[in-house]
């Protein structure tokens, strides 16, 4: 089973990929255009055209997960934008965006703190 912890580090990438491919295709994807290797472990994210569906790309040790979620109604609204090929989202970050949510209008505590002698 599949498990999102907030150790994992969290890629989206920024531009739509063909979602037509499966796992090869994404994991080349991955190589390619996000310059990530598809075995860290790390969660990746890609959006649709259409803004419509996400799939996510992870890697538990022995095998891939391959995760597609869209939407019955309406699109997923908010899609980071940057000059780079991906964004880092925190794993709580991540959640908001499975539900069609805005992750940058949480307002969550720091994943880790130091805390006050």
């Amino acid at each position: 089973m599949i498990q999102i912890t907030p150790q994992m580090r969290v890629l989206v990438a920024i531009e739509p990929v063909d979602f037509r491919r499966g796992v090869d295709g994404l994991a080349q994807q991955c190589r390619a255009a996000l310059a990530e290797d598809p075995f860290s472990g790390a969660v990746f994210v890609f959006r649709n055209r259409q803004r419509t569906a996400v799939k996510l790309l992870v890697f538990d040790g022995q095998g891939f997960w391959l995760c597609h979620k869209r939407l019955s109604e309406g699109r997923f609204r908010w899609w980071p934008t940057a000059s780079q090929a991906a964004a880092a989202l925190r794993a709580h970050e991540l959640q908001v965006l499975l539900s069609a949510g805005d992750p940058s209008a949480t307002q969550a505590a720091a994943d880790w703190r130091k805390v006050g002698t």
